[in-house]
């Protein structure tokens, strides 16, 4: 079946649009490998949606179990963007 079935068969209240959403985009960020490390800005902006909504969508897709978040941080100390890994 296809590697979006489960994004296809979730209910709603399990994974609201906006998360489908930027799981697709995620999954093209990808490419071969399993993870990408956009910037909520950027996945904001490529779609055209507002901050909260990527941000609400990233934590969906993560109490789903379909992505994991690790932070990362610079040199000095302040964060820079998450490195996101697909799960499923």
């Amino acid at each position: 079946m296809s590697y979006f079935n489960r994004i296809y068969t979730a209910s709603p209240d399990e994974l609201p649009h906006r998360a489908r959403s930027v799981y697709m985009y995620l999954k093209d960020r990808t490419g071969n490998g399993s993870d990408c490390w956009p910037a909520v800005n950027t996945i904001a902006t490529d779609m055209n949606l507002s901050r909260s909504t990527v941000k609400r969508a990233l934590n969906d897709l993560v109490k789903a179990g379909l992505i994991e978040k690790e932070p990362r941080y610079r040199e000095n100390g302040s964060n820079t963007s998450n490195r996101l890994v697909l799960k499923k």
